[in-house]
């Protein structure tokens, strides 16, 4: 039986080091697949992992190493976000950090509710499928909210030729969405559960 300390001390120890693994993708091709407008993202697989096996807090944390990630980006000049940094600094803070936040948190808790339902092996799937989707809900759902009426975003809709902000949603992340979703909800639903039983969690 471990004591608190060596549990906590450990815990924090895999926090780095998901914390690490999140930040090293952002930083190399691993992270992004860069696609015309939006990128596809595969930094929901540490942040689900990490939500799956540590938990919500853990989640939460992760996710928002994974906003840091991207904010830094908009402040280096790189993708959308750096358009939406001029418009609107704070609103572009929010949008990069609340969706990562509450999409690695809700992973988390997802988890937890459905493993006390004892649906442990479903419970891999259907967590690591949601990481991403509440991804995309949120930052999208955050995006129109905040930012519809910018220019930027205005000269998109444009040229997607879409007349509201759900079209322009489905437009904008159309196929890449379902990748995203399919992609991520598949190996972080097959990592998290091989770390799990190794870590005999």
């Amino acid at each position: 039986m471990e004591n608190k300390t060596t549990k906590g001390t450990r815990g924090m120890v895999e926090l780095a080091l998901m914390s690490a693994i999140v930040i090293v993708m952002a930083m190399t091709p691993l992270g992004y697949l860069k696609t015309p407008f939006l990128s596809i993202t595969l930094l929901t697989i540490p942040v689900a992992v990490g939500a799956i096996v540590l938990g919500p807090k853990g989640g939460a944390i992760l996710g928002a190493v994974f906003g840091a990630t991207s904010f830094a980006q908009a402040l280096s000049g790189s993708g959308m976000s750096a358009f939406l940094l001029q418009a609107s600094p704070l609103g572009t803070a929010f949008l990069c950090f609340v969706p990562r936040i509450l999409e690695g948190f809700l992973c988390g808790l997802i988890f937890k509710v459905l493993r006390k339902a004892n649906l442990k092996k479903t419970a891999y799937y259907i967590a690591g499928f949601s990481c991403p989707i509440l991804n995309t809900v949120f930052f999208m759902g955050t995006l129109v909210a905040i930012f519809y009426q910018t220019e930027y975003i205005q000269n998109l809709v444009t040229s997607l030729n879409v007349s509201n902000p759900l079209t322009f949603i489905v437009a904008l992340v159309g196929i890449q969405g379902l990748i995203e979703a399919g992609v991520c909800g598949i190996l972080s639903s097959i990592i998290s559960s091989t770390l799990a039983k190794a870590l005999k969690r």
